[in-house]
């Protein structure tokens, strides 16, 4: 880190323990990302009110070239706020590296097709895939509502494999089936 940690607190005392666990902690999250500018870290005790009280209060601000990440936690115990606001944290600092990595979460949905042919008595079909290439299909690849549930012209959503003689379709079921592949 190019600032030094700065901790504070508010209704409470940090001992030199708890200081040390907090800046292990931070050390962690540089593994996670080793470009972190700053971290500032408040901890507030529960308020002295008599009938009240009220929870321990973690937040980390955490800046990062172009951004600034903030966990703010708060729970019965010192110790649970702060393992929840660093749980966050990197989380936080994980997607952020992750991000200026490029490397991002695409949903990939299932290719759809749509049945050819059936062969109820053999327990086999055909359909064509997207790319118009022919696969074969087992009943037992079929999900629910099931093989029976196919007819010639539907759209389906599957999986493709290697088989024996060739590729395969895996994981057939009806396109817009709730569970679909």
């Amino acid at each position: 880190m190019q600032v030094p940690l700065e901790l504070s607190a508010r209704r409470a005392t940090l001992s030199p323990q708890i200081e040390a666990d907090l800046r292990a902690r931070v050390d962690k999250l540089e593994r996670y990302y080793h470009r972190i500018t700053s971290c500032r870290i408040a901890v507030e005790g529960p308020s002295n009110h008599h009938q009240e009280g009220g929870p321990w209060r973690v937040r980390i601000d955490i800046t990062v070239p172009g951004n600034e990440l903030v966990a703010n936690k708060e729970s019965e115990t010192l110790q649970a706020a702060t393992q929840d606001a660093f749980d966050a944290a990197e989380r936080q600092v994980e997607e952020f590296a992750r991000k200026r990595r490029g490397e991002v979460k695409t949903n990939v949905t299932p290719p759809e097709g749509t049945v050819l042919r059936l062969f109820p008595e053999e327990g086999f079909g055909f359909l064509a895939g997207e790319d118009g290439r022919e696969l074969y299909f087992h009943r037992n690849s079929v999900l629910d509502p099931g093989f029976d549930s196919l007819a010639v012209g539907a759209r389906v959503r599957y999986a493709e494999e290697q088989g024996f003689e060739g590729p395969q379709a895996s994981t057939v079921s009806l396109a817009g089936a709730a569970g679909a592949a």
